[in-house]
């Protein structure tokens, strides 16, 4: 069967009520309105360059994206990375009930925090965003060595164009060429060149990583907050816990139940890892951060009046040393005049 045409039924109606040309005439005009231009010479001589076969906000991962280690993955360092404040816990089978429990206590302090904070004119509130969350520790600890030794933005020529645009081909003579996930253009946190950089990294927290453990996040350093999240998941000495007056929820059966199951290991602050000690520290500050800050200034004010002390103590025993030396001369020039003072009177009685 001959294909069909589809041609331009308007322009052939037009010519035949006009009569201006013949039939057979208006069929190839309206022929060849229907017919594809020629393309250019450039088209037919060289290939198109290949489409990209990943998109800018899916790149290719050293392991398939839509597994759940890789999202644990990618979400671990999210997590790392915006969150200057860690501590870790290791968990002992804690029922879900006894999670549930600890969750509502922590939450209930932490708002005390806020409402504290608030009276004393901060706007900064952290209640809702610190978390308690239970990690996969093997993934937590690979994520980690990506954050900690994985800096893609210190490279000294990164790349100009991201590998999936098609104006990265080198060239269109190249047929077929496409970005792979080996290119070394990929520089994201999931891609092959993070992994081999940093699999063979060792961490200071590699001790640490080891059994069930839980995470507590937090979006500041906030050493009240701090110290409220220790009162409630390791009270102690430093940190008492809430008396059953004033939370009599938090000694129920639950809550007491799953907090002994719990046991505080350490702590990332900042990037350095910190001990029970340097926890403690951090949260018995004084009045929060602007305590500290208080504490710093004062440090650095006193610091300045030792250096000023300093600078100007030559120059006051340089003082002191030429005055007494000015004052023994006096002396010396006093005690010469009354000699000669006295020689007169003696010479003027004689002479009498």
């Amino acid at each position: 069967m001959p294909p069909r045409l589809r041609l331009q039924t308007r322009n052939l109606r037009i010519c035949i009520q006009q009569r201006q040309l013949p039939i057979q005439q208006c069929f190839y005009a309206s022929l060849a309105t229907a017919i594809r231009p020629t393309p250019p010479i450039d088209q037919t001589i060289y290939s198109m360059p290949p489409t990209a076969r990943f998109p800018h906000k899916q790149p290719p991962s050293h392991k398939p994206p839509e597994i759940r280690k890789s999202q644990l993955h990618r979400q671990y360092q999210s997590v790392l990375k915006s969150s200057p404040l860690i501590l870790l816990f290791q968990h002992n089978n804690l029922r879900a009930v006894e999670w549930m429990a600890i969750r509502r206590e922590l939450a209930s302090a932490l708002r005390k925090v806020d409402a504290d904070r608030a009276a004393a004119g901060h706007t900064e509130m952290y209640a809702d965003a610190i978390k308690i969350q239970i990690i996969q520790t093997g993934i937590f600890a690979s994520a980690l060595r990506v954050v900690e030794f994985y800096h893609p933005e210190e490279h000294p020529e990164p790349p100009k164009q991201h590998p999936s645009d098609p104006a990265t081909v080198s060239s269109a003579l190249i047929p077929n060429t496409k970005p792979t996930p080996d290119d070394p253009r990929f520089t994201h946190g999931l891609s092959r060149r993070a992994h081999e950089a940093t699999s063979k990294k060792k961490l200071v927290l590699d001790p640490l990583l080891c059994g069930p453990l839980a995470l507590v996040t937090f979006p500041a350093v906030s050493p009240q907050h701090l110290k409220a999240v220790l009162s409630i998941l390791s009270s102690s000495k430093e940190f008492p816990a809430p008396k059953r007056k004033v939370q009599p929820s938090y000694h129920e059966g639950p809550v007491q139940a799953g907090i002994q199951k719990l046991m505080l290991l350490g702590a990332r602050v900042d990037g350095k890892v910190f001990d029970q000690e340097g926890i403690k520290w951090v949260g018995g500050i004084t009045g929060g951060i602007d305590g500290l800050r208080a504490q710093l200034v004062a440090l650095l004010q006193g610091a300045g009046a030792g250096v000023t002390n300093t600078l100007e103590s030559a120059g006051r025993s340089l003082y002191f040393t030429m005055e007494g030396r000015k004052s023994m001369l006096e002396d010396v020039q006093k005690g010469e005049n009354g000699e000669k003072e006295e020689k007169a009177d003696m010479a003027e009685k004689r002479a009498e």
